[in-house]
């Protein structure tokens, strides 16, 4: 039977994380993928339409083979970003965020930020201690957009401001 983890570290409240956001110039996405249908590829897309940030690329398998997503550079490592990101978004495995926010420490960055269903309290509290902002199990790009006004069921936005539906004839 699998062991379960009482989760007892608390992120930040809502009106912290949309000052974290309104403070966030430039955001790396580590493990960001080539394939359109992952979290990493849609998040990019709509933090780079979407959104006024500078965003940078990481995926060393990716940067290896010389590859471009969206149009843009991958780079290897956080230290070959050509300047130190106010955010690191971490879509990597649970036992490999340890590692990625140590690396987000060791290079200034301000916060690192872990998506959907990533959790790890030891990763937590190291980002913490070394007096970075930490978000575990929470979408940028839910939070941009639901902070924003752009946020639909189906993650677009509708362009429709009323909550009547819209009726063609």
């Amino acid at each position: 039977m699998a062991e379960t983890t009482e989760r007892t570290w608390e992120g930040p409240s809502a009106p912290e994380r949309l000052n974290i956001l309104r403070d966030t110039r430039s955001i790396a996405i580590v493990g960001m993928s080539d394939k359109i249908s992952r979290a990493s590829y849609f998040v990019a897309t709509y933090l780079l339409s979407s959104s006024r940030y500078t965003v940078y690329f990481v995926n060393p398998i990716l940067a290896a083979k010389g590859k471009e997503v969206l149009r843009q550079k991958v780079y290897a490592s956080l230290e070959d970003l050509p300047e130190v990101p106010d955010m690191v978004e971490i879509f990597r495995r649970n036992e490999d965020l340890p590692g990625v926010v140590q690396e987000a420490i060791d290079l200034g960055a301000k916060t690192v930020w872990m998506q959907l269903g990533s959790w790890n309290e030891d990763a937590a509290h190291r980002g913490e201690d070394a007096g970075l902002n930490v978000v575990m199990d929470r979408c940028v790009k839910i939070e941009h957009a639901r902070f924003h006004g752009r946020l639909h069921l189906a993650g677009f936005n509708t362009g429709v401001i009323s909550s009547k539906r819209h009726v063609t004839a």
